[in-house]
């Protein structure tokens, strides 16, 4: 079954390219940008492929002079076959990594939701934190981050606020971010100095294409109106802010950030794409059962998923049963750890379902 795997993939590999350099497909923008994304998923995979080839091919070679009379030879021989077939070994975990279904989502920009829960002006000035630590995560990685829309309290914390992110890799790095992210300290506002529990609720979407989410200009009612200043810092006087509401969901948008009426509709927009594209995959989601078990955690918006022990120092991500004591360090922006066990939980997740998917079919 396994073998069968590997020749489709190279087979198909060949296709894609061949389509790649067909003048038809060039000339359509929807097919040129499939096949391309398509073919960036195959590329590393044919190439591991080819490698692990190589080296069974200098494996063989090597068996002859294993049982060479000339001792010397035969030593040396059998201290080359041992290290081919580690190599082996370790390519064929490379490949197995690689052959876990790419997520759909992949190399997709985001829009993040950051709202204040339960704590009142805490969980704002919470909210402010989380913000930040992500502003400064995204600038160390050197990906766009752009504010949609933000509602800041008078001491520096925000009741919501919306932000994209866009560059490589930015879903990979923050799709596991989603879910109720939990603080304890003493508050800036505590004057009897005890230690309160506060709560934020973080929501990482995938910006979705026009041809992703078909949106009729008949479902849609916008209302404009007088912004209240973009993150409070300035007011316009002019009826720039937008609000758009999805009529057969009910979804809502609005942007008040930008001071022109029509940045602020393509912002909204985009936001708006991007809530019923995630309520799309939701409703693929549960179809398909237990797609969902495959991930860290479930996804869910209520799901409890990180604690921020402030007097202990302590950040811990509850799916992975992972702490460190660098919160400050965190939130300054240095994910890059937290990050990376995420992730390869992750990838360990589904290679596990991949293989079992497998085992099942053959």
């Amino acid at each position: 079954m396994f073998e069968e795997r590997i020749k489709s993939i190279e087979t198909r590999f060949e296709e894609v390219e061949k389509r790649l350099s067909d003048p038809a497909v060039l000339s359509v923008a929807e097919d040129y940008k499939k096949y391309t994304k398509e073919h960036a998923y195959l590329a590393p995979l044919v190439n591991k492929i080819r490698e692990i080839k190589n080296v069974k091919k200098e494996i063989e070679n090597l068996n002859e002079l294993r049982h060479s009379s000339d001792t010397e030879i035969k030593v040396m021989a059998a201290s080359e076959h041992e290290e081919l077939s580690q190599r082996k070994a370790r390519l064929d975990e490379e490949l197995k990594v690689l052959l876990i279904p790419p997520d759909e989502n992949e190399g997709k920009n985001i829009i993040v939701e950051i709202r204040a829960g339960t704590g009142g002006e805490e969980a704002a000035l919470f909210a402010g934190d989380l913000f930040r630590m992500y502003a400064r995560y995204a600038e160390n990685n050197k990906w766009k981050l752009e504010l949609m829309e933000g509602h800041s309290t008078g001491l520096g914390g925000f009741k919501e606020v919306i932000f994209g992110v866009s560059g490589r890799d930015a879903w990979k790095h923050f799709k596991h971010e989603k879910g109720i992210h939990r603080v304890q300290r003493v508050p800036k506002t505590e004057a009897s100095g005890r230690i309160h529990t506060s709560a934020v609720t973080v929501a990482v979407l995938p910006e979705a294409e026009e041809i992703e989410v078909d949106i009729r200009p008949e479902d849609l009612r916008v209302d404009t109106y007088r912004a209240s200043g973009a993150g409070g810092q300035h007011v316009n006087k002019t009826d720039s802010a937008i609000r758009i509401t999805h009529l057969p969901t009910g979804v809502v948008v609005a942007c008040q950030e930008e001071r022109s009426q029509i940045k602020n509709r393509a912002k909204a927009m985009k936001m708006l794409r991007a809530k019923l594209f995630e309520a799309k995959q939701n409703a693929q989601a549960q179809a398909l059962g237990s797609a969902r078990k495959q991930q860290v955690g479930s996804g869910d918006r209520s799901e409890k998923i990180r604690t921020y022990n402030f007097p202990q120092n302590r950040i811990t991500d509850h799916r992975i049963d992972f702490s460190i004591h660098r919160l400050s360090e965190v939130l300054d922006g240095d994910l890059d750890e937290l990050i990376s066990q995420l992730i390869k939980y992750d990838q360990e997740t589904r290679l596990a379902g991949a293989v079992a998917k497998e085992n099942n079919n053959g």
